[in-house]
């Protein structure tokens, strides 16, 4: 997983970092965003629609097995799973392929994205972190969200607790170029759901949550038995934009299944794995390729970046 050839592209990665380091503090080890997190491992079946699709390996073989990390958003490596702050949650998937051979998808449980372009999210971020509770207002933050109605919409969105994260739905935030093995191109974006369907807790209920009850819950549900989650994508149709992670297209767009998870067991030696661990937003596997969205190559560069960092930090303790 190399940086990108642009050093525009690494020196706002790179200012990125440090507004998120500004914001939730410097915790070595640990991610700068999505801090807590817990891995699992387990296989990825792909449905009979998935070739239709793609002819990536993973679509084609009969199973393969994958690596995933939920998560709370946030660097705080401490952030109790009940609050706000704690969403969106992510759910990162590596497929196996083969030795130091791989392809990822990275979501996160809300539909959308704050910001079109790096540029745009690093200015949503300096806004958010100028907000504190004795700035008045209009707050930076109030400012920036009156300018920017997709910013303001995400914000808005719904975010309510999940009873577990085996009951949580989870997006990509950008869309993908799809090719098939006859040569033909879709674009689409993930979608991943539970098998039984999704399931929340009422916002008066949450605050009486433990701390932990999200990863507690996790590890006793993986022990007890498998847990099953669809992966879909999201068909785009002729004229939805594809370069634009703030847009979302319209619900009656096609879903096709592209597989299904079945995670059934916990990473041995999970906090060691997680710092080593670095996900990888740009699919860089034959018949998925990234769009024309600058959102991929940013954030493969803070992920890369921040890994190496945490990588660092690990092998000095």
């Amino acid at each position: 997983m190399p940086l990108p050839n642009d050093q525009r592209v690494v020196a706002l990665a790179n200012d990125l970092l440090q507004v998120f380091d500004k914001i939730f503090g410097l915790h070595p080890g640990y991610r700068a965003a999505h801090a807590k997190g817990l891995m699992l491992t387990g296989t990825f079946t792909p449905s009979t629609q998935a070739r239709s699709l793609t002819n990536a390996a993973h679509a084609v073989r009969p199973s393969t097995p994958v690596t995933v990390r939920f998560s709370n958003s946030t660097g705080l490596p401490m952030l109790p799973d009940n609050v706000p702050d704690a969403n969106p949650r992510g759910m990162a998937i590596r497929f196996n392929l083969g030795e130091h051979v791989h392809t990822d998808i990275v979501t996160h449980s809300t539909d959308g994205f704050p910001a079109r372009d790096g540029n745009e999210f690093l200015e949503f971020l300096k806004a958010a972190a100028a907000s504190g509770p004795d700035v008045p207002s209009p707050k930076p933050i109030e400012v920036f969200l009156g300018a920017h109605p997709a910013a303001l919409a995400f914000v808005q969105t719904p975010k309510p607790q999940p009873v577990s994260l085996a009951k949580d739905a989870f997006f990509s935030v950008s869309a993908f170029q799809f090719k098939n093995a006859a040569g033909k191109i879709s674009f689409g974006r993930y979608r991943i759901v539970p098998e039984g369907g999704t399931e929340f807790y009422k916002d008066e209920d949450a605050a009486a949550l433990s701390p932990t009850y999200l990863f507690d819950e996790l590890t006793g549900r993986v022990k007890s038995g498998p847990i099953r989650m669809k992966i879909l994508v999201q068909l785009a149709a002729e004229g939805d934009p594809t370069d634009d992670a703030t847009v979302h297209w319209p619900e009656d767009r096609p879903l096709l299944e592209f597989g299904t998870l079945e995670l059934t067991s916990l990473v041995a030696d999970n906090p060691t794995e997680q710092k080593r661990i670095i996900f990888d937003p740009i699919p860089r596997t034959e018949g998925i390729e990234p769009t024309a969205d600058p959102l991929f190559e940013l954030r493969a560069a803070i992920y890369l970046l921040s890994g190496r960092r945490r990588r660092a930090a690990t092998t000095q303790e």
